[in-house]
């Protein structure tokens, strides 16, 4: 996802937009630009590269001075990186400067309109199409431009936008794109990620889909596509400057892998109920009557948010025994699902902000689907969208690859599945032996970090790998689906994930010396079944690397993880493949932190 930064107030501008481009990098982007203004000094100035924000750093001149200013970093769709189809894009008088994430369906048609009525279009972009429409508007006013504008378009957005003729103020709009404002003391900022703001305010208001908002370095209303005031009340984020920060790390990536213990000690803190060997949800809102009366759980999500949901539906299942299962949302939303009222919808994302898990949750819930979210982002669209839901409380993430937070998102469906299935059937016996095992999990997991240098060694021996199998049975088959996906993202290496039930039916063909194969192996009924598939393996001189509860005779090296319940084994069994993906990457040199045309939250198509 593209990255949006502006600012109003009394302070130098370009060192504070260059600062929230920085602390947005890890979203993914492959060029920058700046555009300012002043009360003082008319007309709109603009540098803009390819490449890293140093690179537009480097270009900037030093008498670059303005008090207002928007900022970018694009993530190419509609045109190649460069100078040129970078953000911001200004009209041919130089007037109006628009940042842009999100897709313009109807581009196309707007543009060859536009160029018919003599319009000069100068880059590919999509978004140059709103600069015109703006410019051209005959409105009296800037947000009645950008008012008459967004009316004309089809697809997402989060837009920014400065006027020279308007030069207090900066109008911006969303949908479908995050916009947040920072609320400070005579300033304003905004942008499209907290992030880029938690260095200088902690107020925050999140813009809804269909809503505008007009900042003054005094004041900001906010306001629909009509027109109508809106009333929103600012909220204060949790997460410190701090939290984005590298720690002494090389890589956030490493940083938030190692962070994994404390996370999970926050994701449960405050939630056990000893006493009825429960947990409190107060989220949720969904009373007992209402979850006795649920007869399917559906899981949505996209990526590593889909297996955490995979994780989830078993623990749902076994704890519950309700029937679940978990579904990529992006697919979900196309095959006209039927929507059963006595379903419940679960939404999960990292950002609270993926598109694809948002417009499902948008036509669930227009169908009166009751729909729970399971996000990291307190105050996202996905929560603020949904009946109810469980916060993660992972802490900012800042790599494009997922890991704490994905740990997180495990546990917190580990609480869900004990609150469902304490109000239903499952006894009380059974609910203490599950408070028993969350409450171990922080202290395995450092056990399991401990491990690293190990871990290490191992990853160096397989960075040769052309390709690698994750297989994995029932419990495990999420892990390896999860861990395949880790060291795709972030080594390039080919992975895939099968279930270890179906070697026979096709993927035993693959096997030979130079396939590695990564086999999960939890201590549970299924032990002797996976020790059968590593048996075949092994019989086709397949190379076998095992992450189990004991050592693992038929496999060439094994990772031993502490076990756990059994419902529980999977949250930590994908620990130590994080480290493998981890280490591989490095040993290949890899731009660990922004593997290449990833980006970290996914707001479009």
């Amino acid at each position: 996802m593209c990255g949006i930064v502006g600012y109003i107030g009394k302070r130098d501008v370009a060192p504070l937009l260059l600062e929230g481009l920085q602390r947005l990098e890890y979203r993914g982007y492959d060029s920058a630009g700046i555009a300012i203004t002043s009360p003082k000094t008319p007309g709109l100035r603009t540098v803009k590269a390819k490449g890293r924000v140093r690179d537009l750093e480097a270009k900037v001149p030093a008498r670059f001075k303005g008090t207002t200013g928007i900022a970018h970093t694009r993530w190419a769709t509609h045109g190649a990186p460069s100078d040129v189809n970078a953000h911001p894009h200004l009209d041919a008088e130089g007037k109006v400067a628009v940042v842009h994430n999100g897709i313009i369906d109807n581009a196309a048609d707007l543009r060859r309109k536009l160029e018919a009525d003599g319009v000069e279009f100068l880059s590919e972009t999509d978004t140059e199409v709103l600069v015109h429409l703006i410019s051209r508007s005959q409105a009296a006013t800037l947000e009645e431009k950008v008012r008459e504008t967004v009316r004309l378009v089809e697809g997402t957005y989060g837009i920014a936008v400065l006027h020279a003729d308007f030069a207090d103020r900066i109008v911006v709009a969303r949908n479908g794109s995050p916009v947040v404002l920072g609320i400070g003391e005579k300033e304003m900022f905004v942008a499209s990620d907290i992030a880029a703001l938690v260095a200088h305010t902690r107020q925050i208001v999140t813009l809804d889909d269909g809503e505008m908002a007009t900042l003054k370095a005094d004041d900001f209303r906010t306001y629909t596509t009509e027109g109508t005031r809106t009333t929103s009340e600012p909220t204060t984020v949790e997460w410190e400057a701090a939290s984005y920060d590298m720690g002494g790390h090389d890589t956030y990536m490493h940083k938030e892998i190692s962070e994994q213990a404390d996370a999970v000690d926050r994701v449960l803190r405050g939630r056990i109920d000893e006493r009825f060997s429960t947990v409190h949800l107060g989220g949720l809102n969904l009373d007992a009557r209402e979850a006795r009366r649920i007869r399917r759980v559906k899981i949505l999500g996209c990526g590593t948010s889909y297996h955490a949901g995979m994780i989830g539906a078993q623990m749902i299942e076994e704890l519950a025994r309700i029937p679940a299962d978990a579904e990529p949302a992006s697919e979900f939303r196309y095959r006209n699902a039927v929507v059963d009222p006595d379903t419940l919808y679960i939404a999960v994302s990292q950002s609270g902000e993926t598109y694809d898990v948002l417009a499902a949750v948008q036509e669930l819930k227009r169908k009166g689907a009751r729909v729970l979210g399971v996000v990291n982002v307190v105050g996202s669209a996905i929560a603020r969208e949904a009946d109810g839901g469980v916060y993660v409380h992972a802490g900012p993430e800042v790599c494009v690859v997922s890991t704490k937070c994905f740990t997180n998102t495990t546990v917190a469906f580990a609480l869900l599945a004990l609150h469902l299935g304490r109000t239903r059937d499952l006894s009380v016996r059974d609910g203490k032996r599950i408070i028993e095992g969350l409450r171990k999990l922080p202290a395995q997991i450092s056990e399991i970090l401990e491990q690293e240098a190990e871990i290490q060694k191992l990853a160096e021996q397989f960075a040769d790998a052309r390709s690698m199998l994750f297989i994995g049975r029932v419990r495990g088959y999420p892990v390896a689906r999860e861990a395949s996906l880790k060291l795709k993202e972030v080594s390039y290496i080919h992975a895939e994930a099968y279930p270890a039930s179906e070697l026979k039916h096709g993927p035993l063909a693959l096997i030979e010396p130079a396939l590695p194969t990564v086999a999960i192996v939890p201590d549970d009924d299924l032990l002797e079944k996976n020790r059968a598939a590593l048996e075949e393996i092994k019989a086709r001189s397949g190379r076998i690397l095992a992450v189990a509860h004991r050592e693992q005779e038929k496999a060439d090296q094994t990772i031993v993880v502490p076990k756990n319940e059994d419902e529980l084994d999977p949250i930590l069994m994908g620990i130590p493949l994080q480290l493998l993906a981890y280490h591989t990457a490095k040993a290949l040199g890899r731009d660990i932190d922004k593997p290449r045309n990833l980006a970290k939250s996914v707001t479009v198509e």
